[in-house]
């Protein structure tokens, strides 16, 4: 009695999780923002640049159709609604040059669910070139798939080469592989030229490989130029979007696929294990999705003021970094830096620093700076990198101030230190603690 009494769980059934699970931590985005919220309600001061969440409102006409839509209630088709899948396909026709239908679209509850559905139902590895997001390794560890990390270098720009995913297939020419390709890319904010797709495309048809790009961040591309490896490569290729980033809407939590014809098979496949699992996306959100993605001059409006916004941040952000040592490459798109501070090693070695994870720590501790630490992303522990979400700022306030701007102006540096004053402190106190002797 005395022993059930100290221990309540003693004679429930013992632990027995899942191999695969053993040892899986929370996504470090998830955790890094639970633990700055933490740190909030404890009274600290924190600048918040460690969970990607876009800082900008969803667009008016997209929210009052959610409104309109609140009533609706009904299990939608497991592959959603068709309205929508016809103004995802007509969008991705228009904007980006890919010829699809809506046949052709998977709607889910975010594209981070299709993934992990994706890997579920084909069989075939995983090449993930790094630093990457933090999610697609992981969930191929659950499912058991065999993950291979090309490690790109900062003097190709972040870049997977074609050589590099040539090197890795002809070594088994016709092993089933998944390449995933994100750009522009969390967590280095680079993309790729068309030249660079065209030669990646190139090795994907030589050995038939199934390329999942993940173009979430297209419509955040700075320079309103994102171009899709899809024309290049279009037999194999799915493309892979939402709502999160570009329409400011992560916890609507809405996303899609974009498939060839010819790989109907794999669509299928996901679809049946998708009515056996999460069975339809949230109604209300995808009948208001469908304005977001029909051609609208307010929604285009929108666009080019949040890129206006995040060009002159990103650029003014990665040249203070610059001229404090680091190497990091300016941002071409999405809201994200990696910049590594190896120059300093020495210098943080003497406090007691030795790893991206350790300055993180520290950094976080001292100075309330929240960051993600490169190893997180697939790079060496002793690789002193930091990726940096500047998204801790005001994004309704930042768009009404643009607007007195003339429409071909970049924000100048008065401006961004009266909009985004957290994000500009946190880069300086960042600085003044890594450079600091």
């Amino acid at each position: 009695m005395t022993n059930k009494m100290q221990n309540p769980c003693s004679d429930s059934p013992s632990t027995q999780l899942n191999l695969n699970i053993r040892g899986l931590a929370p996504s470090a985005t998830v955790t890094i923002n639970d633990l700055s919220n933490q740190l909030q309600k404890e009274g600290r001061k924190v600048y918040k640049l460690g969970l990607g969440q876009s800082p900008f409102p969803v667009p008016d006409p997209v929210v009052n159709e959610l409104r309109l839509n609140a009533h609706q209630k009904a299990y939608l088709p497991v592959r959603g609604l068709a309205t929508l899948r016809e103004s995802i396909a007509a969008h991705h026709r228009r904007t980006f040059k890919i010829d699809c239908s809506a046949d052709d679209v998977l709607v889910g509850p975010g594209s981070k669910e299709l993934m992990f559905l994706l890997q579920l139902v084909y069989y075939g590895d995983l090449v993930v070139p790094t630093p990457t997001w933090v999610s697609y390794v992981p969930q191929a560890q659950i499912i058991g798939r065999h993950v291979h990390l090309v490690r790109t270098r900062f003097e190709d720009g972040w870049r997977l080469t074609a050589e590099q995913l040539d090197f890795l297939c002809r070594i088994d020419p016709s092993r089933p592989r998944i390449v995933v390709l994100n750009y522009p890319s969390n967590p280095t904010g680079i993309t790729y030229s068309r030249q660079e797709l065209k030669d990646l495309a190139e090795v994907a048809h030589r050995y038939r490989l199934i390329i999942l790009s993940d173009e979430i961040y297209g419509q955040l591309h700075h320079q309103a130029a994102h171009e899709s490896i899809v024309p290049y490569y279009p037999k194999g290729t799915i493309v892979s979007g939402g709502l999160s980033k570009w329409c400011g809407a992560g916890g609507w939590r809405l996303g899609f696929f974009v498939f060839p014809r010819c790989m109907r098979w794999l669509q299928d496949a996901m679809a049946a294990v998708a009515s056996e699992t999460y069975t339809s996306t949230c109604a209300p959100v995808q009948y208001a999705a469908i304005k977001a993605f029909e051609e609208s001059p307010e929604i285009d409006h929108y666009s080019f003021q949040v890129r206006r916004i995040l060009r002159a941040l990103g650029q003014h952000l990665s040249e203070t970094l610059t001229n404090a040592g680091a190497r990091v490459i300016a941002p071409e798109g999405g809201f994200y830096l990696f910049p590594d501070f190896s120059e300093h090693a020495e210098k943080l070695r003497e406090r007691g620093i030795t790893t991206s994870t350790e300055l993180c720590r520290r950094l976080l501790s001292e100075t309330g700076v929240a960051v993600l630490p490169g190893q997180e992303f697939g790079q060496p522990p002793e690789q002193l990198s930091l990726r940096i979400a500047y998204v801790n700022f005001d994004g309704t306030r930042a768009l009404k101030s643009i607007e007195k701007l003339p429409s071909k102006a970049l924000p100048d540096v008065e401006c961004l230190r009266d909009w985004c004053p957290d994000t500009l402190q946190a880069i300086d106190h960042l600085i003044e603690w890594i450079t600091k002797t």
